[in-house]
């Protein structure tokens, strides 16, 4: 991972005990002293902006008041996936991923030195969101470190109960919403959406040591671990990716009400991650289901006609 500029040279991280944080970012380690509200913001800002193109793309159907909520909540998902994915030692992952704990703690106390906590602290004042919406997830990125393998399909959407459903919440929360039945929509539309990475990304997770295909799913068409470590897109294991990529696709059905229960803005989002979710499932399909050594994208192309029909339906929603 390519090392990220501090956007204000002010904050400065503090040498560290742990040798976790050498192995990544300079800037991801926690300094001495906490940043100033306006520093921690910009911080949030630049972070955000410099990874992934698809949640640039989305803040530019948000509401302005509410980009740098998002920005910060991005930011802190962002470094806690980086603690369990990118240090590259179980034992020095799981230390980190605890003073990231620490941090979060302290958050919610008013007494944060990182400056995404710092940031933070204001977006959960604002919005009263529950702290554990943001440890649910560190627990997931804990499991990482010691599970990697799930024996039934109720395993793996236990995994996507604290891996994936928080960030709906959050994303609720900052949008107003708190009932129990839109988090409940929300929850199908975030599992099949990980659902659907996690079929993109069977060799890219094997390499990791890890496999979220169901074993039992295996045992059933006959499939193997062996399989997957040789990218051997047999018959047997090309049906039961279909049978997966059936699974997801229903969970994103169950999930779709959620679009007319929230604001226009918000639907928007929806539409657009749940496509492109979709899109995933369907660049599976087209390529025979043999995601083996030959991980399925969306093209370019594709990409921004998603983008195009959602910046239709807004323009449709706001001239209704």
């Amino acid at each position: 991972m390519p090392q990220i500029a501090s956007p204000d040279p002010r904050i400065a991280p503090a040498p560290s005990a742990s040798l976790g944080w050498s192995r990544l970012p300079v800037n991801y380690a926690i300094p001495e002293t906490a940043p100033s509200l306006e520093e921690a913001r910009a911080y949030c800002r630049h972070l955000a902006r410099s990874h992934y193109e698809n949640f640039s793309v989305a803040t530019w159907f948000l509401p302005a008041r509410l980009r740098q909520h998002f920005f910060n909540v991005y930011a802190y998902c962002r470094i806690s996936d980086d603690l369990s994915d990118e240090v590259g030692d179980t034992a020095a992952s799981l230390e980190l991923l605890d003073q990231w704990q620490t941090e979060l703690d302290a958050c919610y106390d008013r007494t944060p030195r990182h400056p995404v906590f710092v940031a933070l602290a204001e977006t959960a004042r604002q919005f009263d969101i529950p702290r554990h919406e943001f440890s649910d997830l560190l627990r997931a990125f804990r499991q990482d470190q010691t599970v990697t393998r799930f024996e039934t399909f109720n395993d793996v959407l236990g995994y996507c109960r604290y891996s994936a459903n928080p960030v709906g919440h959050l994303v609720l929360y900052l949008c107003g919403y708190r009932d129990a039945e839109r988090q409940q929509l929300s929850d199908f539309t975030c599992t099949a959406l990980q659902l659907a990475n996690f079929w993109q990304d069977v060799s890219v997770d094997y390499a990791k040591g890890r496999i979220y295909l169901p074993l039992e799913d295996l045992r059933r068409f006959e499939a193997s671990e062996h399989d997957i470590a040789t990218s051997h897109n047999t018959p047997a294991f090309c049906a039961m990716m279909k049978f997966e990529v059936e699974r997801a696709r229903d969970w994103f059905r169950q999930g779709l009400p959620l679009v007319g229960k929230v604001n226009r803005e918000l639907a928007v989002d929806l539409e657009l991650f749940t496509r492109g979710g979709q899109e995933i499932l369907n660049a599976i399909e087209r390529q025979g289901f043999a995601v083996l050594g030959c991980r399925p994208s969306i093209s370019k192309g594709r990409k921004l006609a998603l983008v195009a029909r959602a910046a239709m339906g807004k323009l449709l929603g706001e001239l209704g």
